[in-house]
């Protein structure tokens, strides 16, 4: 298992990046004329939260990048024994797996409305049908359980962390886009917030 953990864990991030954020973003910005990463690079609050997500991938791939070198001593680090064993890490594979498909979908979905951070310049289309009609923020949502899963097949404190510190700056993004979607579609957004949940609705 080891050495399916030492390649795994690297590919499926970078694979994760490729698909999911370039090759969606090079699509969407070739329909819509613009690049949608629209994080500001200002002084503002909402600038340093972009700022850290970018050092938490950063941080995230240099992690990943040591594992695939020195996979015993990265594996042994600051191991959680507790949740070591070949269950955690079957079903933490499983959850990435299908975090990934679902943020693909969730995508898909979005069709011309993906957008890297919020765009206060042009108008979004209020997409809720799909994976949007179980949760308000799929996307967000399999990033988190990525990052469960990762933590679940790497058991380490490093690996915990780097799920927390992206929880909670998932948690904060998400509200401030929210504002934004309210401000945009008033009613309709807030009709859509009562009836979904924000990371999942169960019916």
């Amino acid at each position: 298992m080891t050495d399916f953990i030492r390649f795994f864990i690297p590919i499926y991030f970078i694979l994760f990046f490729l698909v999911s954020f370039l090759g969606i973003s090079i699509a969407v910005a070739k329909k819509i004329g613009k690049n949608p990463n629209v994080l500001p690079k200002d002084d503002s609050a909402y600038a340093l939260v972009g700022l850290y997500f970018k050092l938490v991938l950063m941080g995230l791939f240099m992690y990943t990048s040591l594992l695939l070198l020195f996979p015993d001593i990265i594996m042994d680090a600051f191991k959680i024994s507790v949740l070591d064993s070949d269950v955690f890490q079957y079903i933490g594979i499983a959850l990435m797996i299908f975090s990934f498909i679902w943020v693909i979908v969730a995508q898909l979905y979005m069709k011309d409305s993906w957008r890297i951070g919020i765009d206060d310049k042009l108008k979004t289309k209020l997409i809720t049908n799909g994976v949007f009609s179980f949760s308000r923020n799929p996307v967000f949502l399999g990033m988190t359980v990525s990052l469960i899963g990762f933590f679940l097949l790497l058991p380490t404190m490093i690996s915990l962390i780097f799920f927390l510190t992206g929880n909670i700056l998932i948690q904060v993004q998400i509200r401030l886009e929210e504002d934004h979607l309210l401000k945009q579609h008033g009613e309709t957004y807030e009709t859509y917030k009562k009836r979904v949940g924000r990371m999942l609705s169960l019916y």
